[in-house]
């Protein structure tokens, strides 16, 4: 999401001007032969799994019984800043339908008090443990229902981190889909278990900040993928996400094969509600909403947060007063109406919304207590905003396990760590203290000074305090001199036995913030270091031998200029600590834990390592292309294809300790066919009147104290009528090619929520021993990854990922048996002609490696021996 934080910013965020009609932005450019988005028609119809049938039919009640108006304010935002929180519908009151509020963000609570700042979700992924990932969104949960909050906009899995130089990878758990799917329906279920809908986002292929939105001079940017890449690789954590029964998807800015992502009929009706079987509401990120009819018929439920991405703020809007139109006049037929509004009731019904939700507490606009109901109006009635409500309970503690756990041990020549207590310790650069204007002093953590615990955006949160590095050493009475400063002081006064500790960065975000030059991707510094880190590490290099280099950093950083140094000695990569950044290096650094992260993207040696096609996209004239012509080969797929060696592999973690992979054993568990068995009918859906209700239904209501700028779902009088006039004119609404309004039965690829479930089918479990061989505790993680056979007419990365576990933690000498498994989806490939998923070679021998990284395999047991084999 992308929330303007000012309304000097917001005037500046001019964009082409759509009407309800099917009008076009100008200057598009043609996408490249064979990238298409066939039109997909109509919006399928929600309520027809049996674990939603419930909330259809306590929704479906409510729906029957609402009028037009009512209907279409549910739809809507009330428009920016037109409220508590950064989200606001319209509401039903009525019918007992109250405004929903919609929050940032997948990290935390923003712009609010009282919450707890956790890491972020590439830390998460770094932790590669499940039940961490679990832990943290159960925590997120309770935050976000505490404060009165309906709708948590999280968690993110895209980007999948494609361009190590996007923006907003950080928000994400890693640069591979299996570890995205994990994080993010672990996040969904951690949150949903405590009745607050989740946002899995964003729907899809948004990898990189700059012209993702449609703009003055150009429309948003077109990501152009084939139909194979996209299941196999940017569709696949949201199947997962929605498998998880999430309430709610979130619509990217970009293009997908040269259709807005707000209005893709392909995108959000076939691959999302149809094939997926999502049964909740598709909002549209924050102005990302171009058209009204369009965006409605191709699937959209929810307009966020209301206005028009012209010049919001002034009142317009392309649903609510429009969407009653569009109605009363033919334009958009009831029937979808019907399913918007059912949608969105049937998931504030199916976690428990109805039943003593809380209000909102709080409100994101300001920290004071007391402050304008609704911001963005001229004229605003006050009063208490603000209640200051704790929601952070114990949730610290989670915060400090993620961060602990995610801390990556890189390089570690001659056991350099963990420190001896009393080691006498120089500490270099800024990032290890905090900033000092104040720890929330930029808004939406929009600068890069002192330590990094998150990047900046709509993605980031206030801390309710920050645990920096510095505050650690203090707290244990470390033996320490710190130098707050990135270039080297000439007073450090370097002594033999001394241990230099260089703290260094690199940042990024959201493209609505530009810091130090970078417009939300990494265009300034590259993926070197911020504030010249690499230069520090070098002039400190040359002056200590005993050198520890930590970084917090939003994705890969180069480190060619300084790894090999002699007296580089360990590099520590603690990823984005959140709040956390102080007491749990400490516990790695001084052996109180050994290091268990591992890393969720490669480390490679050059950007000319990486493809041609991962090169940010630059400003030209008409749509801006980025097609994905790398297909399945990113991060370390493409290293494997190429036979590149990078510095680090994906899942690279060092330990303290040694770990042995032994007793491994494969089992089959479901019988497999080249094609997954048919799929069940869609079971009923909600009926209603398709009737083209009365005018009347959306006249205003008499008397009503209106708010300007406030967005309304209620016509005028005369509008109200021509428009019912206009539904028996001759004239009608120019619909896309392909429109229909019969519903379709569903592609056989589908059938449940994340498609057909027997996708999800077990076909094999691997049990494998692990264990510590070293001299002391620690905890290991065993990543699955799958080849394909030889032979198969499909080509296909040599492995890929497919399961982790994470041990708990071992004493030396002691053991843990892991179980691991595989799916059928896990041994299947995209056919684009069949349109399913096909085992390519029902008796091949799929090599199941396991290993402690992408690059580092101990055992490898096939399935057609049904055998395992170390070495």
């Amino acid at each position: 999401m992308s929330t303007i934080h000012s309304f000097s910013s917001l005037i500046l965020l001019l964009s082409f001007s759509l009407s309800t009609s099917a009008a076009v932005v100008d200057r598009r450019d043609p996408v490249p032969a064979g990238y298409v988005a066939p039109p997909y028609y109509p919006s399928p119809h929600g309520g027809w799994t049996v674990d939603w049938s419930e909330s259809y039919r306590k929704a479906s009640l409510l729906v029957s019984n609402m009028t037009l108006a009512e209907k279409t304010n549910i739809t809507s935002g009330s428009g920016i800043f037109m409220g508590r929180c950064v989200g606001n519908t319209g509401s039903a009151l009525r019918v007992g339908i109250p405004q929903l509020c919609l929050q940032d963000g997948p990290l935390g609570i923003r712009n609010t008090d009282h919450n707890t700042a956790f890491p972020p979700g590439i830390t998460v992924g770094a932790t590669f443990d499940k039940s961490l990932m679990l832990a943290r969104g159960v925590a997120l949960g309770e935050e976000f229902r505490g404060k009165g909050i309906n709708v948590h906009l999280g968690p993110s899995v895209g980007p999948l981190g494609r361009r190590a130089r996007a923006g907003r990878n950080w928000e994400g758990f890693g640069a591979d889909p299996v570890l995205q799917a994990f994080g993010g329906a672990l996040t969904i279920e951690g949150v949903q278990s405590q009745g607050v809908i989740a946002t899995i986002k964003h729907l899809v292929a948004n990898e990189q900040e700059q012209y993702r939105m449609t703009n003055l001079f150009q429309p948003e940017i077109s990501s152009n993928l084939d139909d194979r890449t996209m299941h196999e690789l940017y569709l696949w954590p949201f199947a997962e996400g929605v498998r998880s029964g999430v309430g709610s998807v979130m619509i990217a800015y970009n293009a997908v094969n040269g259709s807005a992502c707000s209005q893709n009929s392909y995108l959000m009706n076939n691959l999302l509600k149809d094939e997926l079987g999502f049964q909740g509401f598709v909002m549209s990120d924050w102005l990302a909403q171009i058209t009204g009819v369009p965006s409605a018929l191709a699937g959209l439920d929810m307009s966020m947060p209301g206005d028009i991405n012209q010049v919001p703020l002034f009142g317009n809007s392309y649903w609510m007063y429009e969407l009653s139109r569009s109605v009363l006049n033919g334009s958009v037929p009831v029937d979808r109406l019907n399913d918007m509004a059912t949608r969105i009731l049937a998931a504030w019904f199916q976690l428990g919304q109805d039943q003593n939700y809380p209000a909102p507490n709080f409100d994101t606009n300001t920290q004071d207590a007391n402050g304008p109901l609704y911001p963005g109006a001229l004229f605003s009635p006050s009063g208490v905003v603000n209640e200051f409500v704790d929601v952070q309970g114990n949730h610290a503690e989670v915060a400090r396990a993620v961060a602990r756990d995610g801390i990556t041990l890189l390089k570690n020549t001659n056991a350099t760590l963990p420190l001896s207590k009393n080691a006498t310790l120089k500490v270099f650069g800024t990032d290890a203290e905090k900033n000092p204007d104040g720890i929330n002093a930029c808004a939406d953590q929009g600068c890069n000074k002192g330590t990094l615990g998150m990047g900046w955006g709509s993605g980031s949160a206030r801390y309710p305090y920050l645990d920096s590095p510095i505050d650690g050493l203090k707290a244990r009475g470390a033996n320490y001199k710190f130098f707050n400063t990135d270039s080297f002081p000439s007073n450090s006064n370097p002594a033999p036995g001394d241990v230099a500790l260089i703290f260094i960065n690199a940042d990024s975000g959201e493209n609505y913030i530009t810091v130090d030059g970078n417009p939300g991707d990494r265009t300034n510094a590259g993926l070197n270091a911020w504030h010249s880190g690499d230069k520090l590490v070098q002039n400190v290099a040359a002056k200590y031998s005993n050198v520890i280099v930590i970084i917090h950093t939003v994705g890969p950083i180069l480190m060619e200029s300084w790894i090999d140094l002699p007296s580089v000695k360990a590099v520590l990569n603690a990823h984005l600590p959140g709040q956390e950044a102080g007491e749990t290096l400490m516990q790695v650094l001084f052996g109180d834990v050994s290091p268990s992260g591992h890393l969720p993207y490669t480390i490679p040696v050059s950007e000319d390592q990486y493809p041609g096609s991962f090169d940010l996209i630059g400003f030209k004239l008409g749509q801006p292309q980025d097609t994905f012509t790398e297909g399945l080969y990113i991060d370390y797929r493409h290293f494997n294809k190429q036979n590149i060696k990078p510095r680090f592999a994906f899942g690279h973690g060092l330990s303290y300790t040694t770990f042995s992979f032994s007793n491994a054993s494969i089992s089959s568990v479901t019988p497999l066919t080249s094609l997954p068995p048919a799929r069940a009918a869609k079971g009923p859906t909600p009926q209603y009147n398709t009737t083209i209700p009365p005018a009347s239904e959306a006249y205003w209501p008499a008397n009503f104290n209106r708010i300007w700028r406030y967005l309304y779902s209620w016509l005028d009088k005369n509008d109200a009528d021509n428009a019912a006039k206009a539904a028996n004119s001759s004239t009608k609404y120019p619909y896309p090619a392909g429109y229909s309004t019969e519903q379709k039965p569903g592609p056989a690829a589908g059938g449940a929520q994340g498609g057909n479930p027997a996708l999800f089918d077990v076909a094999y479990n691997i049990a494998v021993t692990v264990t510590n061989t070293g001299n002391m505790s620690g905890k290991a993680v065993a990543q699955l990854y799958v080849q394909f056979p030889t032979g198969i007419t499909y080509d296909t990365p040599i492995v890929q990922l497919r399961d982790f576990e994470k041990t708990d933690t071992l004493a030396p000498g002691a053991a843990q048996t892991l179980n691991l498994r595989v799916t059928r989806k896990d041994l299947s490939v995209w056919d684009v002609v069949q349109q399913n998923w096909v085992i390519p070679a029902v008796n091949g021998d799929y090599g199941i490696w396991i290993g402690e990284a992408s690059d580092s395999f101990s055992l490898r047991c096939g399935t057609s021996t049904k055998s395992c084999v170390v070495g």
